[in-house]
């Protein structure tokens, strides 16, 4: 189970998600700003949609324990390469 809790409004957006499954729990700080928000959903999906997509994405790819426990979303095209493309297909 993916929580997503937004604990900022201002630019840049934040994030608190907790990632829960049979072996634990893990906790993650994000953060995304505004421009690039509006870059990955054309404003027609909210920020923890998008946020939820994206951790979507990476559990696809690897286990909770390996994302980083602080980032930026930006970082994760850096990692996947196709990270913006394959968005879409997660919201």
């Amino acid at each position: 189970m993916i929580e997503i809790q937004q604990t900022q409004t201002e630019d840049p957006l934040q994030f608190s998600v907790t990632i829960t499954d049979g072996d634990g729990v893990t906790h993650h700080q994000v953060t995304m700003s505004q421009a690039t928000y509006e870059s990955l959903t054309a404003g027609e999906w909210t920020p923890v949609e998008c946020v939820r997509a994206a951790f979507r994405f990476l559990l696809d790819r690897e286990p909770k324990e390996s994302i980083l426990s602080t980032f930026d979303i930006t970082v994760i095209s850096r990692y996947f390469p196709s990270f913006e493309q394959d968005l879409a297909d997660y919201l």
